[in-house]
């Protein structure tokens, strides 16, 4: 169960950390959403064997930034799971990929007026096929450094992962 998933129950358990990545406390997810407080959320760069990325567009039903684009599968650490856990898990919920360990490629800070999260970054090669059932996903495309720079000028794309992926440069892409 991702917890971005607005259709999912909202009372699903989210850390609370500090700074420094210490857990203050444990909250439902919708008091985490309402009260925007910082937890813990992994980014999951997908490329295809070739260097393209796959881009996705996220469900109208998700309960932040419904239908805009993302450069990455994941979303928020629930409660007492680690992040390598929940890359794991948010690969075969969102789209389909198992028996495939990420590799960590970093992570950092990132707060807007949405959510303030510490991120952990992945990257996993894959070339499919890929499976969209928990209905995160409603279309999803492969796109190299050109049409990826066209998309961020011309959708709404989510800006954490762009933040942690793109502008720390931990992803390099196909031209």
């Amino acid at each position: 169960m991702d917890p971005d998933d607005a259709s999912q129950p909202t009372e699903e358990l989210v850390d609370v950390v500090d700074e420094h990545d210490r857990v203050l406390r444990v909250v439902t997810r919708r008091q985490m959403r309402a009260d925007r407080l910082r937890h813990r959320a992994v980014f999951i760069a997908v490329q295809h064997s070739d260097g393209r990325l796959l881009v996705h567009q996220r469900s109208f039903d998700k309960d932040v930034r419904p239908g805009a684009w993302d450069i990455a599968v994941g979303g928020v650490v629930a409660a007492g799971e680690d992040y390598d856990e929940a890359a794991v898990r948010e690969l075969a919920e969102e789209i389909g990929v198992v028996g495939v360990v990420p590799t960590p490629i970093g992570g950092g800070t990132f707060g807007d007026e949405s959510f303030e999260l510490i991120g952990r970054c992945y990257r996993v090669v894959v070339d499919g096929p890929f499976e969209f059932a928990d209905g995160e996903v409603s279309s999803a495309r492969w796109v190299n450094r050109a049409e990826l720079d066209e998309l961020l000028r011309t959708h709404d794309v989510m800006s954490d992962s762009v933040a942690l992926l793109l502008h720390r440069g931990v992803i390099d892409l196909a031209d």
